[in-house]
């Protein structure tokens, strides 16, 4: 059964806690394709962290996960989403991004993600009806239109 959630606001004094969960769930991926450094995760997160566009993920009051989103062109940015290990393969995650698909402004034509190339994200984002549009050395760009096709 897929947990319930809630989502909570994040303010610039969660980086830290945030940033730790970052690491946590990205270090197995970025030591698989010899990326791990934990100073660089920490500038590649504060370079893109905006308190205001980020939302905790919690369950049962305690805290899941965390997910941004902003606006980018007719789209929707989703980024920064992390999910503890403990609350990973239960569904919590595709619910997360029907909540974000449903709550999305009316202008926003389609949904944009990034995920480590090798990670197991990529997996998780086609199987929500992300389908690649680039690459880069390190990175796969996702796309999912507003109404996936059937």
């Amino acid at each position: 059964m897929t947990p319930l959630f809630e989502f909570a606001p994040v303010a610039e004094a969660d980086f830290g806690d945030l940033l730790a969960l970052r690491i946590a769930v990205m270090r197995e991926s970025l030591e698989r394709v010899g990326r791990f450094d934990p100073q660089r995760a920490a500038q590649r997160f504060r370079s893109t962290f905006r308190a205001a566009q980020t939302r905790r993920i919690h369950v049962g009051g305690e805290a899941a996960g965390c997910v941004a989103t902003w606006d980018e062109a007719e789209a929707l940015r989703v980024e920064h989403f992390y999910l503890a290990a403990r609350f990973q393969r239960l569904g919590l995650g595709g619910a997360v991004l029907r909540r974000l698909f449903d709550e999305a402004p009316p202008y926003a034509q389609c949904f944009r993600v990034g995920a480590l190339r090798g990670s197991d994200a990529n997996r998780f984002y086609r199987r929500h009806g992300f389908v690649q549009v680039s690459e880069s050395e390190w990175d796969i760009e996702y796309e999912r239109p507003r109404a996936p096709p059937d």
